[in-house]
C-alpha cells in the first residue's frame, strides 16, 4: 500500500510539472534556440543520450533547436594518433593544412554524426552539416600567424530555415569557408554566437562545465545585463575561459538575440530547466 501511495505521489508530481511548464511551452512555441554543445555533455554516452532526449523534446513541442558543437579534445586525440605536432601562438593553436584536414574530419565527421545519431535515436529528426554548407558561414582569416583559423564575416541562413520548414534539427560543425573556397576552423562559441545572431534567435544557450558566471564571493549570478558583464570583466571578476563566453554572449545580443544563457551542462536536463521552468540552470544575460 505504501509503495502504491508513493507511486501515486510521483505521478501527481509529474502531472504538476507538466502543467506548470505550459506557459513556457507556449512562450517558446515556434522560437529558434541555438545551443552550443561542449564539455561534459559530450564526454559520456549517458550525457549524450540525455542531451539528445532534451533536444528531441524541444523539437516535439514546437521549438526550432539548432545545435552547434565543438570537439577540441577529440581533435587533440586524433592529432596525437597521427603524430601531427601542434604549434601555439599566444595560447592559440596554429591550424596548418595538415591540422585543418584533421579538424574537418573530426568535427564534420566523427563528432557531428555521433550527435546526429544520438538525437535521431531519441525520436528527433537531426541533419548534420557544417558552416561550409550552403555558405552558411563565410569567413575571413583571423590572423595569418594562426593559419586556417577563421572569423565569421557573412552568414546565409537559407539552409537552416529550409530545415526548420521540414521540422528537421540542424547539427552544425564549426567550420567556415572563405571567399576562395578555403576551409577555416572556427571557435565553437564564436560560431554559435554568429549563427544565433544571423537567425535572430530567441535564446543562445552556451553549455559549459561550470555553474555560470560567478560574482566576487563565488556565487552564481542568475541574471546579468551587458553593462554588468563589462564591469565585472574590467574588475577582473570575470576572467580566464569565462571571458570568451561572455564576449560571445554580448556579440550575440548586439546582433539581435533576445538573451544568452551560460548554462551548467553537467546538470541533468539543463536546457529544459532553463527554457521550461522558472528555476533556470545558469546565468542569463540580457542587453539591458
Amino acid at each position: 500500500m505504501k509503495k502504491q501511495n508513493a507511486m501515486k505521489l510521483d505521478w501527481i508530481a509529474t502531472a504538476r510539472t507538466l502543467s506548470e511548464a505550459l506557459p513556457y511551452l507556449q512562450r517558446f512555441n515556434g522560437a529558434t534556440i541555438v545551443i552550443k554543445l561542449g564539455g561534459h555533455a559530450m564526454g559520456s554516452d549517458e550525457a549524450m543520450r540525455s542531451f539528445a532526449r532534451d533536444i528531441a523534446l524541444m523539437s516535439q513541442v514546437g521549438v526550432n533547436p539548432v545545435v552547434v558543437h565543438g570537439g577540441g579534445p577529440a581533435i587533440n586525440e586524433m592529432l596525437g594518433k597521427l603524430d601531427i605536432a601542434s604549434e601555439f601562438v599566444n595560447g592559440k593553436r596554429v591550424t596548418d593544412a595538415a591540422t585543418m584536414d584533421v579538424v574537418e574530419m573530426v568535427l564534420a565527421g566523427l563528432i557531428n554524426k555521433r550527435i546526429v545519431a544520438a538525437i535521431n535515436a531519441e525520436g528527433g529528426r537531426a541533419v548534420g552539416l557544417s558552416g561550409k554548407d550552403g555558405n552558411l558561414m563565410v569567413c575571413k582569416q583571423t590572423d595569418p600567424a594562426l593559419g586556417f583559423v577563421g572569423t565569421p564575416d557573412r552568414m546565409d541562413t537559407t539552409v537552416l530555415r529550409t530545415l526548420f520548414g521540414a521540422r528537421m534539427i540542424p547539427v552544425i560543425a564549426p567550420l567556415g569557408v572563405g571567399e576562395d573556397g578555403q576551409s577555416y576552423n572556427v571557435n565553437g562559441d564564436t560560431a554559435a554566437g554568429a549563427i544565433a545572431g544571423a537567425l535572430k534567435a530567441r535564446r543562445l544557450l552556451l553549455l559549459t562545465d561550470v555553474a555560470g558566471v560567478k560574482d566576487e564571493s563565488g556565487e552564481v549570478v542568475t541574471e546579468l545585463t551587458a553593462a554588468q558583464i563589462r564591469k565585472m570583466t574590467e574588475d577582473g571578476v570575470i576572467a580566464g575561459g569565462m571571458i570568451p563566453k561572455t564576449e560571445t554572449a554580448l556579440a550575440a545580443l548586439r546582433a539581435g538575440v533576445r538573451a544568452a544563457v551560460i548554462i551548467d551542462g553537467r546538470a541533468p536536463n539543463a536546457c529544459l530547466l532553463e527554457l521550461f521552468t522558472d528555476h533556470g540552470a545558469g546565468s542569463l544575460i540580457r542587453s539591458s
